[in-house]
């Protein structure tokens, strides 16, 4: 079964870190964002204990992606400074979009400004659907928003993901005489004390509002792929070889490792 891991290394150079979780949790596809380690660098990190990974070359900024596929069967459809998305062939199986993004963080932009990111984004999945003539997808990333919020949930222009797998298995859903297709978010299930952590991402302010915990690194799976995906092929990973990504206050150990959590998704197709 296909093994996806997505994490945001925050700029961290941590190649050790990354080769012993793709090692740790069988990844078949990495993709990172944030990383400032050269790809040549991680490649040969990556490689160090057997010569399984291959650089999958790609023109979008915030992302990196690492395949123990031939780098030929993960062919890059749409690219952009933040979004990439790419066509996943492998012999005797149908193909799916891969689509990864990292999308403007918070602290730049505003609640609206994130709902157009999120038309945007959703605009470009559609459109590629449209060419390849399927909706075999999933969508791995940092997306800078939780689960609930307008650009994650909405129909017109938003990537529609709901929590309930029985109500994106209807495909879609009418809003003004217009059928919007959905997307299942299984992130939802992930919030709070249901695991090792609350999400994949903590801040605390002091204003009024603050939610402490928040699921930033998601990942969404269209209807025509539920049949080989169950709850528990999503984990939020808080562990390296023994080694824990938390701080003993149940935070990310940012000083260590990443301010983000890493989200592995198992996938049959």
């Amino acid at each position: 079964m296909p093994r996806f891991l997505f994490w945001n290394l925050n700029k961290r150079e941590i190649p050790g870190f990354v080769h012993n979780l793709a090692r740790q949790e069988d990844a078949d596809v990495l993709i990172l964002a944030e990383c400032r380690i050269p790809p040549a660098q991680l490649l040969e990190q990556l490689n160090a204990d057997s010569s399984d990974y291959h650089y999958a070359p790609g023109n979008c900024g915030h992302l990196v992606f690492f395949t123990r596929f031939n780098a030929r069967f993960l062919t890059p459809l749409f690219e952009s400074h933040r979004i990439s998305i790419r066509r996943l062939q492998l012999p005797a199986r149908q193909p799916i979009l891969v689509a990864a993004a990292h999308l403007p963080s918070k602290l730049n932009y505003s609640d609206a400004d994130q709902v157009f990111e999120s038309v945007h984004l959703a605009a470009m999945i559609d459109e590629v659907e449209r060419r390849e003539g399927h909706q075999r997808t999933i969508l791995l990333g940092d997306l800078n928003m939780n689960p609930f919020e307008s650009g994650m949930v909405a129909a017109r222009g938003g990537l529609h993901a709901v929590m309930d797998r029985r109500v994106a298995a209807r495909l879609t859903r009418t809003v003004q005489k217009q059928k919007y297709k959905f997307f299942y978010n299984p992130m939802w299930s992930h919030l709070g004390d249901s695991g090792n952590s609350g999400g994949t991402f903590y801040f605390e302010n002091g204003e009024p509002v603050c939610y402490f915990w928040n699921i930033f690194d998601q990942v969404l799976l269209r209807p025509d792929l539920l049949d080989g995906f169950a709850h528990e092929h999503v984990r939020i990973l808080t562990e390296v070889h023994g080694y824990s990504l938390l701080e003993d206050d149940g935070r990310p150990d940012k000083t260590m490792a990443s301010d983000h959590l890493p989200v592995l998704l198992e996938l049959n197709f």
